[in-house]
């Protein structure tokens, strides 16, 4: 059984960075890739971003790339996500997320097989 914790969640001002964190326990997930996708007060649950197994190749929502960076850490048994630029429109609960598939698919757009409990992030303008 796979458990994701994340972390790092706060309210911050339009402009200003987080970085949130997840940690997994339960098995090594060095072989799945990773993903975050967040889910914004009366909205639909959407793709934020995804790292493969190794952690050399990434992809992202055109609605953050350039301000967000997804990575990992194998040994640590985790995925962090550096959020930068932050705008209202990104406040939303961020989902940590894993899949047993070691690279991006067009299906993990829509869900991974496990998930975390989120973490909030508010920003305001």
């Amino acid at each position: 059984q796979v458990q994701l914790e994340e972390s790092g969640g706060g309210v911050v001002q339009a402009g200003e960075s987080l970085r949130l964190s997840c940690a997994a326990s339960g098995r090594s997930l060095s072989t799945y890739a990773m993903g975050w996708y967040r889910q914004a007060p009366g909205k639909e649950r959407e793709f934020v971003a995804v790292i493969s197994w190794s952690g050399g190749r990434t992809y992202y929502a055109d609605s953050v790339k350039g301000r967000y960076t997804i990575s990992r850490d194998k040994d640590k048994n985790s995925v962090y996500l550096q959020m930068n630029n932050l705008k209202p429109e990104d406040t939303g609960n961020y989902s940590c997320a894993a899949d047993s598939s070691p690279y991006y698919t067009k299906e993990m757009r829509y869900g991974m097989d496990y998930w975390g409990q989120g973490t909030l992030v508010t920003v305001s303008s």
